[in-house]
């Protein structure tokens, strides 16, 4: 396992702009606007050959009654925990502000490594401001600028020598599963049973979760990465430029995902808005199990589950091979069925139908039922194959595959479906020339 650094510090001192250059990336939402990390965001840095984990932290706020701010010195508390090492984030500008002496006594009583970072030291004037730092009682400080990077080499120098050399960590190649959703609809609660523990934060606000956070699932012979987004919501109601960019994370945590979980909220039925997102899935290509979240909250008669699953599968047409469960987050109602859904769709996801008993089977359907000629021409398909890729393709060569058009397409991958096992996954046909 590799170390785990843990960036801490009162809010807007600059804690992401330090996680971003650390994890050489653009990972976390970085803006003026303060509170704007509001759970643990990981990433993975390198330096000198030595791997190390960094735990990026919302600001800490000590005695507040705002319900966020509550929630997010929870995490932490719990990144603290989590850490083998501490960065402590202050800023020379500002100067030593009481919540620099809340987190600093939050600090002296755990038995870890602090390390002080000055941050904001961009000209010598500052380099002599900083010193005022020593008199948070933390020892040595390390003075930088994480927006131009100046001083960050001897910060890390000094990171690598306080952790514990040990084997560099090779993240495992398992599946990743998105949760994606509109806000509120359930994500991060989900996630929190699934778990059992206060992963994520979880108000009942919505868009609460502004960044994609990965954690992964070990239990039971399950093992996966599951990945919480943002919410998605409508392009009108996307006002702030942190929301603008926790809707591309969202997108974007589709993307490189292998399975989605798609919430819907029981509550309010399939929107617009979930079939959104139910098309940037289809567009990329990608598992698909529908959760109906909150099924605890709705009033139900003998037809209800049947009615809903009819309207779910009529929007969504003429994709319906898919499974829906209707879940609550909050009472763990059938949670746990999500896991057997996933392997399945994993499994139909990897399966491999062998050449001859695809033809066998396909070539008998088009002979009874041969795609319409066109312009006097007739399509002769001669052959079939699976194509060596990781989402089901097949391959139709024919004389002409120019005519093939869209709805036979459609009646081919119905067929495939129908024969074999293809629940939740997209299946790809094309028509190639012999």
């Amino acid at each position: 396992m590799s170390r785990i650094v843990a960036i801490v510090g009162r809010p807007n001192v600059g804690k992401s702009t330090l996680f971003n250059r650390l994890i050489d990336s653009r990972e976390a939402i970085v803006d003026e606007m303060s509170g704007v990390t509001r759970d643990r965001n990981y990433g993975l840095a390198n330096w000198n050959g030595i791997d190390f984990s960094v735990i990026d932290t919302g600001g800490y706020v000590d005695n507040s009654d705002d319900i966020f701010e509550e929630e997010i010195n929870k995490q932490v508390i719990l990144a603290i925990d989590e850490a083998d090492l501490i960065l402590f984030i202050v800023d020379v500008i500002v100067g030593i502000h009481d919540l620099d002496h809340s987190v600093a006594s939050l600090l002296r009583k755990v038995d870890k490594k602090v390390l002080v970072v000055v941050n904001k030291v961009d000209n010598s004037d500052r380099l002599l401001d900083a010193t005022e730092f020593y008199s948070l009682g933390l020892g040595d400080y390390f003075p930088l600028s994480s927006i131009s990077g100046s001083g960050t080499g001897e910060l890390l120098d000094a990171v690598v020598k306080s952790l514990h050399e040990l084997p560099p960590e090779i993240l495992p190649d398992l599946p990743r599963i998105a949760i994606v959703g509109r806000p509120n609809v359930g994500k991060s609660s989900l996630i929190n049973s699934l778990l059992g523990e206060e992963r994520n934060i979880v108000t009942p606000l919505p868009g609460t979760t502004r960044d994609s956070i990965y954690t992964r699932y070990n239990k039971y012979h399950h093992d996966f990465f599951l990945v919480d987004t943002a919410g998605l919501r409508k392009k009108v109601k996307v006002s702030e430029d942190v929301e603008f960019y926790s809707v591309l994370r969202a997108i974007r945590s589709i993307e490189n995902s292998d399975i989605c979980l798609l919430m819907i909220d029981a509550t309010r039925g399939i929107e617009s808005q979930d079939m959104n997102i139910f098309s940037i899935i289809r567009k990329n290509n990608k598992g698909l199990i529908i959760l109906v979240n909150k099924w605890d909250l709705v009033e139900k008669s003998n037809d209800t589950v049947k009615i809903f699953e009819k309207e779910i599968r009529n929007k969504t047409a003429p994709f319906v091979d898919y499974d829906i469960l209707f879940i609550s987050a909050i009472t763990r109602q059938r949670i746990h069925k999500i896991l057997e859904l996933i392997e399945n769709v994993k499994k139909n996801m990897k399966r491999r139908i062998p050449t001859g008993e695809l033809n066998e089977l396909m070539l008998e359907i088009i002979r009874t039922n041969p795609p319409p000629s066109l312009k006097g021409k007739h399509i002769r398909i001669k052959y079939v194959t699976q194509l060596p890729v990781s989402v089901p393709s097949f391959a139709f060569f024919c004389n002409l595959p120019q005519y093939v058009k869209e709805p036979y397409k459609r009646f081919v991958e119905n067929r495939l479906r129908e024969n074999f096992e293809f629940t939740g996954v997209p299946v790809r046909v094309f028509f190639r020339k012999k």
